[in-house]
């Protein structure tokens, strides 16, 4: 810091430090449109029968569900790359632009086709979206204070979670599912506006050069990789042999991707930024976090209606502590870190009790009552909200001011690959159970895991209970499995060379 001549006593003294930038003027200005592209991923669940009752093809609707994830994954690195050459707010506008448009396209689509298409459009705005947020943070805000903004992003992205399937059904039921993505262009137009608030970007900026051969091998990787762990996830054998094909071509895309991206000046995959240790070991970190978060997510509901009998209301509510243990983690996490500066005591901390907590169910999860299992869905929620915030400050502080949309961007893809990866991880390991022991317990949970539960098979009273006791069984070893994915997480937070900030 340069020292400042003081007239009185002519001596060097030092020069104030530059101060932060208000809450209000930065904090909505991001906000936004992280809420935005976060709940339009979980808006359309409510709304999917009625977009069927409207246009039919209820075999492909799960297109409009899987595009709009493929999309947001591929554009992650691509506008993190883009905000780091081209300014990250002028690109914030650029993916509000296209998340408008997309959204129109959507209201106007008469066939799942078109929808699906337009629904890929709103996902690479939407995964812009959400890079560009997470870069902003620390384009705008000095390290030791970026954690506590972090935690706010987090409990904003989990109360968009939570949001988008409760706005979905409501707008659904009184304006026709066309609003669902209406409702977007004036929330779009509100957050162009208030991202013209945020303090003025820096003038260095990193070199563009355009890699066309990373973007064609990326988006073959990622589009074969996501639809072939879809089809896995849908627990059919018959769709197996399409899941193995796709996800072979999907590894043969990413060795030949990376051999690409070595050989490129200016790669859209920042190999020689991901070869650093703190950097590779928060990327892997957040990963595994998404591998056991959201395959618990997802599963969850099933097991609470399959095993315990929740009607869907009562699924939603024990939903709630999760929610909330999450929201409180991050942003408790977040405050600590601005204080203390320490970064990965904490996740190490929330792992070791993640880790116990999924081996309590897979032990005594049956001989949890309802508040018992409220309670363990709360600590998880808490422990979880030590990683994420954590995971994008160490990232983004090891790659440096000129990388940082280069760094969110990683965060996000590893974090989107894990939960996929992770999900049908546990969906093929609880059919694999059930098919070796129980085939029609099998037919059961393939069907829970489509919401089609009626078209499963009618079961007697007996049946339903062995039905019951084998699905407990194969959740018991999908518990076991998640704990794993924490332990993996927790060695990685471990060994991560970055401490502090």
């Amino acid at each position: 810091m340069p020292n400042v001549p003081d007239p009185l006593h002519n001596a060097a003294v030092p020069a104030p430090a530059p101060k932060s930038p208000g809450f209000f003027s930065v904090f909505p200005s991001i906000m936004l449109p992280m809420f935005l592209a976060v709940v339009d991923q979980t808006i359309v669940a409510t709304a999917l029968p009625a977009i069927v009752a409207s246009m039919g093809g209820v075999e492909r609707v799960s297109w409009i569900v899987v595009a709009y994830l493929i999309a947001a994954t591929i554009s992650a690195p691509i506008f993190g790359r883009l905000g780091d050459s081209f300014g990250r707010r002028n690109m914030m506008f650029v993916a509000l632009g296209i998340a408008s448009v997309a959204s129109l396209l959507c209201a106007l689509a008469t066939s799942i086709e078109m929808l699906s298409l337009a629904r890929l459009l709103q996902g690479f705005g939407g995964g812009g979206l959400m890079t560009l947020s997470q870069a902003l943070v620390g384009e705008a805000i000095p390290p030791r204070e970026r954690a506590r903004y972090q935690g706010y992003l987090a409990g904003i992205a989990v109360c968009a979670n939570s949001f988008g399937p409760v706005a979905g059904g409501y707008l659904t039921q009184h304006f026709g599912w066309q609003s669902i993505f209406l409702i977007n262009v004036p929330v779009a137009i509100g957050a162009a506006v208030l991202a013209l608030r945020l303090p003025k970007p820096p003038a260095e900026r990193l070199p563009w050069s355009t890699d066309p051969g990373g973007v064609v091998l990326f988006s073959i990787f990622v589009f074969t990789t996501l639809f072939a762990l879809e089809q896995i996830q849908r627990v059919r054998v018959s769709d197996l042999p399409l899941g193995a094909a796709l996800l072979a071509a999907g590894i043969v895309a990413l060795v030949l991707l990376i051999r690409h991206e070595n050989r490129q000046a200016s790669p859209l995959i920042p190999l020689s930024l991901l070869r650093q240790p703190a950097i590779w070991h928060s990327d892997a970190l957040a990963a595994c976090h998404g591998a056991a978060l959201v395959s618990l997510i997802v599963f969850l509901p099933v097991y609470l209606q399959v095993v315990r009998g929740a009607s869907p209301s009562e699924t939603g509510l024990l939903l709630v502590p999760l929610t909330i243990g999450i929201g409180i983690g991050s942003l408790v996490t977040g405050r600590l870190v601005s204080r203390t500066g320490r970064t990965t005591i904490f996740p190490i901390f929330g792992l070791t009790a993640t880790t116990l907590c999924f081996g309590v169910l897979a032990i005594w999860a049956g001989d949890l009552g309802t508040n018992g299992l409220a309670v363990v869905m709360l600590l998880i929620g808490t422990f979880m909200g030590t990683v994420m915030g954590v995971v994008q400050v160490s990232v983004q502080s090891a790659a440096g001011q000129l990388r940082l949309g280069e760094a969110a961007a990683s965060v996000q893809f590893c974090r989107s690959i894990g939960a996929a990866f992770g999900t049908a991880l546990v969906a093929t390991a609880l059919f694999a159970y059930l098919a070796l022991r129980n085939p029609v317990a099998a037919q059961v949970f393939a069907a829970m895991v489509e919401h089609r539960a009626a078209s499963g098979p009618v079961l007697s009273a007996a049946q339903r209970l062995v039905v019951q006791a084998d699905i407990d069984g194969a959740f018991r070893a999908g518990f076991l499995l998640m704990a794993l994915f924490c332990l993996a997480g927790l060695v990685l937070a471990l060994t991560n060379p970055q401490r502090r900030i």
